[in-house]
């Protein structure tokens, strides 16, 4: 276990001329997937009233969102098979053939498969970026770099919409498909001066087939109770992916062959208190695709102000993120990951609170101040958070499965929690209020959870640097 003190970091090195071509692709990789998720989701009305077929809108994001579980699942081999820059050209290659496919789509059905096929090179790419940051950057670099790749996720929230509003306005909504490849093609581009050849893995370990499919089946059933407007099909649907999650882990603890690393099912390890608390820290997320719709009904906003009210979470937790990586001391670390969670869960309840009907603009500029300091709450941990599972093993193999898994982990957290939301959102209906107090208040109790999930990652983190006594 690494116990050496980190050398100073500092933002100017990070983006300075030696890691400026690694920084861009790796915050790039990221950046394109996350600005891809809320530009198409400003661009399908328009998109749909020119290919039709609207009982298929909601499945963009489902099958987007299955492909993304799935791909992402297979990154740590993926970069062992073809090392670093092989891994990272390899998964540019769907997002930019997905993305030409939904510029040309002539009809709804092309356009889900578009969809499906860019879902797989987003879900290369999300998870790339933090196993590939863990080769290409030194080790005292790596809570910057997991700030600023993380922070992409708010860039999208904010430049997506932006972006996407701005082609449908114009309807030219085909074009902001192309402006995304474009951008694929120059990241492909500079790729091949940015990042390492690592050497490549012949032969490695197998596909682990069962665990694949065993989670890919719970995402189908999760992503698609989220779009259900019976709540007792919902119900069912969940319960069904909650099995599937639960038969995943039950295999891979005693499978030979896995998705996460075998750390995460050993006695005593910190690994899978991370994870836990990532996954809860990202299910508090899933607010921000209903806060556009509470403020424009409980608030008369109009769309672009209720899209603004939408992404303060996100900017939140990404302007926070970036002065969390400044904390270098063990002990102010620890308390970042456990104040985290507290911070969110104290944004989300606060927020259940706020809502009224008929808001003042004193009221929703309480709700902003609200949901941007729940965001801060994810910001403030998410780091520490991150590089504490990338140092878990000094084994390289075993370090590459946990930093790839970081991502399944956030996918698999956010496909889980939009289908909660659906849930609590139906709850509440057909009252917009009772629905929003409702979402918040529940969300707020999860993030709660992760206090005690960030309590038991650093206790046995501990543990492992002091060694058995």
């Amino acid at each position: 276990m690494t116990t050496t003190a980190p050398s100073p970091a500092t933002w100017s090195e990070l983006l300075g001329p030696r890691y400026r071509s690694t920084s861009a692709v790796l915050a790039g990789g990221v950046g394109l997937h996350a600005v891809n998720i809320f530009l198409t989701t400003s661009l399908l009305p328009t998109a749909i009233g020119e290919l039709g077929r609207e009982s298929l809108y909601a499945w963009s994001a489902t099958v987007f969102m299955v492909a993304s579980v799935i791909s992402s699942m297979t990154v740590s081999r993926l970069l062992a098979h073809r090392g670093a820059l092989g891994a990272y050209l390899f998964a540019l290659a769907p997002f930019f053939a997905g993305t030409m496919i939904c510029a040309l789509s002539p009809s709804m059905e092309v356009l889900l498969v578009g969809r499906a096929v860019q879902g797989l090179g987003g879900g290369l790419l999300a998870g790339l970026s933090y196993a590939v940051l863990r080769e290409a950057l030194p080790e005292h670099l790596w809570a910057r770099a997991t700030a600023l790749v993380s922070a992409m996720w708010g860039v999208g929230t904010l430049a997506g919409p932006a972006i996407g509003g701005l082609f449908a306005q114009l309807g030219q909504w085909r074009l902001a498909f192309v402006a995304l490849a474009v951008v694929a093609a120059a990241i492909a581009a500079i790729a091949p001066r940015a990042l390492p050849r690592t050497d490549r893995v012949r032969g490695g370990e197998p596909v682990p087939a069962t665990s694949l499919v065993l989670l890919t089946l719970a995402t189908i059933a999760i992503s698609v109770a989220g779009i259900l407007g019976n709540r007792t099909h919902m119900l069912a649907l969940i319960a069904v992916g909650a099995a599937f999650i639960v038969l995943f882990l039950a295999w891979e603890r005693r499978s030979p062959r896995r998705v996460l690393p075998q750390s995460t099912y050993t006695r005593g390890s910190s690994l899978k208190w991370i994870y836990l608390t990532i996954a809860v820290l990202a299910s508090g997320t899933v607010s921000e695709a209903f806060t556009p719709l509470f403020g424009q009904r409980l608030a008369g906003l109009v769309p672009f102000a209720a899209g603004f009210l939408g992404a303060m979470m996100s900017v939140g937790w990404s302007v926070t993120m970036i002065f969390s990586s400044d904390i270098t001391r063990p002990r102010a670390q620890t308390a970042a990951k456990i104040a985290g969670p507290l911070i969110l869960a104290a944004g989300l309840l606060l927020t259940a609170a706020l809502w009224r009907d008929d808001a003042g603009l004193g009221v929703v500029i309480l709700w902003a101040g609200a949901l941007a300091a729940a965001g801060a709450g994810i910001g403030l941990a998410f780091p520490h958070l991150m590089v504490a599972a990338m140092r878990s093993t000094d084994d390289e193999q075993e370090g590459a499965k946990a930093a790839a898994g970081l991502n399944t982990v956030e996918l698999i957290a956010m496909a889980v929690g939009s289908a909660v939301a659906g849930v609590l959102v139906n709850l509440g209906a057909p009252s917009t209020l009772t629905s929003a107090r409702v979402l918040f208040l529940g969300l707020g109790v999860i993030a709660a959870a992760g206090v005690f999930t960030a309590y038991r990652a650093t206790r046995q983190a501990e543990h492992e640097v002091a060694g058995p006594s």
